[in-house]
């Protein structure tokens, strides 16, 4: 498979609008895809933000599989990356980023106190990658539609500040990627959850991927969905024996197509890509 390279214009400067504005804020906030706690991450923009004080937040907690959640949340807190996992179309989450900001700023505040100095507002800086659910979130937060949202990588294009209420202050930023993904696997990872447009990667090589992994991890999903289904079979025989069983004959796009959409709207159920064993094996 080529090498996946995609920067656009709006991308670099966003990058470098990062770099300014750190200053500006008190902590970051990484919004993460929850299915992909780590090869969701930026590692360009993890570099950027440095020793600043940062908050991890691992949205589409509701797609994602509870089990390897409650994992990777385990995993960065022992790294020392306080970890928050959410829904952003809950009302709750509002309640839910402001206590885990003001735990992350305690000892700031705390120091700001004690030299007579009352800390009513905490400024953040929302950062991610395409996808990750950020527009949604600002919504959430701002108790309102304030920007655009939709179900595509590279909606949020600008930068904008929210005051969600008299405790947080928010700089939005547009979502983010790397020039490159030098492993290969992370970009078949982002492009069955979406995080990166469709025509970037070949289909049929993201179903496969896909068919692949839930064959190893969630086989009873595909049993569950697909009747008669031969899971000892190899994916490309799969995808054969599923376009004929769906009445596709020989349409193998259709089904690369619904395979991928189900995967992404949770019509397989719930699941994660990244596994923590990987790290050991595939450090990034």
């Amino acid at each position: 498979m080529a090498n996946i390279q995609w920067f656009p214009g709006h991308m670099s400067k966003a990058r470098r609008q990062v770099q300014e504005n750190l200053k500006f804020v008190d902590f970051v906030t990484i919004l993460v895809d929850a299915r992909l706690p780590l090869s969701s991450q930026n590692p360009m923009l993890t570099k950027i933000v440095g020793d600043k004080p940062k908050l991890l937040v691992l949205n589409k907690a509701d797609l994602a599989d509870s089990s390897q959640t409650k994992e990777w949340r385990h995993y960065f807190e022992q790294a020392g990356i306080r970890t928050l996992a959410i829904n952003s179309k809950e009302q709750v989450t509002v309640k839910k980023i402001t206590e885990a900001a003001k735990l992350l700023m305690a000892d700031k505040i705390t120091r700001l106190r004690e030299r007579g100095i009352q800390k009513e507002t905490l400024r953040t800086m929302i950062i991610g990658i395409p996808n990750a659910g950020k527009s949604t979130l600002m919504n959430r937060l701002a108790g309102k539609k304030i920007a655009q949202v939709g179900n595509k990588p590279g909606v949020t294009k600008g930068q904008q500040w929210l005051k969600t209420n008299k405790d947080l202050e928010i700089l939005d930023t547009p979502g983010i990627l790397w020039p490159k993904f030098e492993d290969q696997v992370v970009g078949l990872k982002l492009a069955l959850t979406g995080a990166i447009k469709d025509h970037l990667l070949p289909m049929d090589e993201v179903t496969i991927f896909g068919l692949n992994y839930f064959k190893e991890y969630y086989p009873e999903r595909l049993e569950e969905r697909f009747k008669q289904i031969e899971l000892s079979e190899e994916a490309p025989e799969i995808i054969m024996q599923l376009t004929k069983q769906l009445g596709f004959r020989e349409d193998y796009d259709r089904f690369y197509q619904l395979f991928v959409k189900e995967v992404r709207d949770g019509k397989l159920g719930t699941y994660t890509l990244d596994r923590i064993g990987e790290i050991a094996t595939n450090d990034r």
